[in-house]
């Protein structure tokens, strides 16, 4: 009887929560919600409430996500010099009010300036809400927050997503109007959830106070190692950009497959994404595995399905139903990859950044993803113009070339980035208790 009382008491430790936790996950799912709404109708939902045409508005798109790109540099500055909390509740705004004045924006000068500002917002938010992660939480946690944070993301994407569909069939164009405002509503809701969190701690005691503020990025452009682990993001960061780009041009162009299976596939790995993140993430930390490690397999494991998609691509199923099992097959494969390499690379990055210049820091790693989200179309689509097994080729050598970097940067890195802090024994209900060795 009281064999049971103890394996209750003693699994409770594992699993406590940090303090404001449930207001930040419920702050990432509203934002999550709100951006499935617009992203993966970007073009028609653009086109819609400004009425612009699509070439003006992919044009503006284009321009503006690259000059977006510059917010980062600041936004670590004023993450440094303000922190995280702050500089995320600003974003918000920024971004709320972009999205409830889009409808406005009927002009091109005003679709321009608006969507500059929202670019700025959207450009240097990932990198503010990573550094807030490293503010609130440690160790384990960390690692359990980012693929709690991946998870939501996928969910709420998709949730947005269906939302926005309801939307559009019951109002008409009138829904895309309706579905901005949600969307702005979303991030309003998101900031009073982080409003309601108290303002940042630093979890190893650090003083805010002894931040160098005069040493700008001097410190992260001579930080080699760190440098490394952007660069090697990078690299898998394009084979991120896969699903978006090459995966429709793959299916329609290479095996004639139906744009359904394109939607279908995007589903699957929404789905396993969500319901499955938070589970890999946790048998990855359960095992021990060096975040480096872990982020490198992840890559491998992106390396072999990107393999997998040139082979099937040249064998070219006739029958529906292969081509059908095949595509899902390797996106569920892509999709581990996606489970097993974010979390930890998210978490390795955010741990080997100095908290003292931890918003410059993460401000530059995320120049990763976004370099990679705006070359990989032109990328892509070049490549597959020549031959389309050319592109799956490209992403098998930089996935396996970030793996072996991430192993060759590991000694490098900071030691308490690399490897996990172990959880702490759980208390002993009932004496007589196993020695700490065995208990831990």
């Amino acid at each position: 009887m009281s064999l049971p009382r103890t394996r209750a008491t003693t699994a409770r430790p594992a699993v406590a929560r940090i303090p404001g936790e449930r207001a930040l996950l419920g702050a990432m799912g509203v934002d999550s919600v709100g951006s499935g709404m617009y992203i993966p109708f970007s073009l028609v939902f653009f086109h819609h409430i400004t009425g612009l045409s699509f070439a003006v508005v992919g044009a503006v798109l284009t321009v503006v996500g690259l000059i977006g790109m510059g917010a980062l540099p600041l936004a670590g500055t004023a993450v440094d010099r303000y922190g995280a909390r702050r500089v995320q509740l600003l974003l918000y705004g920024v971004r709320g009010a972009g999205f409830a004045l889009y409808p406005f924006a009927t002009s091109l000068p005003a679709f321009a300036v608006v969507a500059l500002g929202t670019a700025f917002g959207d450009r240097a938010f990932p990198a503010v809400q990573q550094t807030y992660i490293g503010e609130v939480a440690s160790g384990v946690d960390r690692d359990r927050l980012q693929a709690a944070a991946r998870a939501l993301r996928n969910a709420g994407l998709g949730a947005g997503a269906l939302l926005a569909s309801l939307v559009i069939t019951v109002a008409g164009d009138r829904g895309f109007t309706a579905a901005a405002w949600l969307n702005a509503l979303s991030f309003g809701v998101a900031a009073l959830l982080i409003r309601s969190i108290r303002a940042s701690r630093v979890p190893d005691g650090s003083a805010t106070a002894e931040r160098p503020a005069a040493a700008g990025y001097r410190l992260v452009l001579a930080d080699r190692a760190f440098l490394g682990l952007t660069a090697a993001n990078f690299l898998t960061a394009l084979g991120y950009s896969a699903l978006a780009v090459l995966f429709p041009l793959f299916i329609a162009g290479t095996l004639n497959g139906p744009q359904s299976l394109t939607g279908a596939a995007f589903t699957v790995n929404t789905v396993l994404c969500a319901v499955g993140g938070v589970h890999v993430a946790g048998r990855v930390r359960g095992r021990g595995a060096r975040r480096t490690r872990s982020a490198a397999l992840g890559a491998v494991i992106f390396a072999a399905a990107f393999v997998g998609l040139g082979v099937f691509g040249t064998v070219r199923p006739q029958a529906g139903w292969a081509v059908a099992g095949g595509v899902f097959a390797l996106v569920a494969l892509y999709t581990v990859a996606e489970l097993v390499h974010n979390p930890s690379s998210s978490a390795l990055a955010v741990a080997a950044a100095p908290e003292a210049l931890r918003g410059r820091y993460m401000a530059t790693y995320q120049l990763s993803w976004s370099l990679a989200a705006t070359l990989a179309p032109s990328l892509f689509t070049a490549l597959f113009a020549a031959d389309a097994r050319l592109p799956w080729a490209l992403l098998t050598l930089t996935a396996l070339c970030a793996a072996a970097l991430l192993l060759r940067l590991e000694p490098r890195l900071p030691a308490a980035a690399v490897r996990l802090a172990p959880l702490p024994a759980p208390p002993c209900p009932v004496p007589p208790c196993p020695p700490p060795a065995l208990a831990a």
